[in-house]
């Protein structure tokens, strides 16, 4: 199925493989050349090279092949395990691990090494993403809770759907937010202007986030943010509706204002109850250190 993208300004200059890395969800930028390579972009109907300059009114169709049968392979990936049992693991993902394999990423996710670190890990999401009970995106470094049998699945998945797992994270955002508190609530779905890109929209799926504000710096505000719902992209979404985009966030957020890798963006706490004791576990995890050198940055310039 063929997608089409019209360059806006900002777009002006950049090279397509990356416009187009940014903009595909999944999507590597060795991926695109390989597509450019093979015709399957075309700009105003035209084959270019990937070095090719986007120019404002540009219309980019790309068809994507057919993914591959993915063959599941365990890798010795070094992984930061703070809790596991029988039934769940715990992990401190880092910033840059996409969760499972997909186009583009058949090798070096999170599935890979948890296949690696231990034998059984549930089914019910199918062979490409075995125990993964909910996702963070690839540039999001923190907390997963993974289920290693259907069982532990189906009460964390129930969990989730109640509203009863905690989640929250810790961003850097633009701006600075005038309230200490506040709520988002607002629907999500696909942007009705640019496919590639979730958006506040009517008729969107209920979506709710809350925030406090941490501390406040000259052009931006640090932030965490509680999740009462699980949509995509859903905080980084929200902050930008309310005119606070993430820092660093190359799909929603301004053109790069931080030297960041990704969007700001930290899942520091998770609980949820124990699939077979009931009991509760809570767990919190520091920001990587690019993150916090990032805080302490800020503060310096304050």
């Amino acid at each position: 199925m063929s997608e089409y993208y019209q360059a806006k300004d900002t777009d002006q200059s950049k090279r397509i493989d990356k416009l187009l890395a940014d903009i595909i969800d999944d999507a590597s930028r060795s991926q695109v050349q390989g597509w450019l390579k093979e015709d399957l972009v075309l700009v105003n109907e035209q084959p270019v090279k990937s070095n090719y300059k986007i120019q404002e009114g540009d219309v980019i169709t790309w068809t994507i092949p057919e993914p591959k049968p993915l063959e599941l392979k365990a890798e010795n990936i070094d992984l930061e395990i703070v809790y596991e049992d029988r039934d769940v693991i715990v992990v401190n993902k880092p910033s840059g691990m996409v969760v499972h394999p997909s186009a583009g990423h058949e090798s070096g996710t999170l599935v890979n090494a948890l296949l690696y670190h231990c034998d059984d890990l549930s089914g019910i999401n199918g062979v490409e993403r075995p125990g993964i009970v909910h996702r963070i995106d690839k540039d999001t470094s923190g907390l997963l809770m993974v289920a290693k049998h259907d069982r532990a699945h189906e009460s964390l998945v129930t969990q989730l759907k109640d509203k009863t797992v905690e989640r929250k994270y810790m961003a850097i955002v633009h701006g600075s937010i005038s309230h200490e508190y506040g709520t988002i609530d607002a629907p999500i779905g696909r942007d009705t202007k640019d496919r590639q890109r979730m958006a506040v929209v009517e008729g969107g799926r209920d979506a709710v986030t809350h925030f406090k504000v941490l501390d406040h710096f000259p052009e931006f505000t640090l932030v965490e943010c509680t999740l009462e719902t699980g949509r995509t992209h859903q905080i980084r979404v929200h902050m930008r509706y309310i005119n606070h985009p993430l820092a660093g966030d190359p799909k929603y957020g301004p053109r790069k204002t931080l030297d960041l890798d990704g969007q700001a963006l930290h899942a520091k706490t998770l609980g949820f109850d124990h699939p077979t004791t009931g009991e509760r576990l809570t767990f919190e995890i520091e920001p990587p250190a690019e993150f916090t050198e990032t805080i302490q940055h800020l503060r310096n310039r304050s």
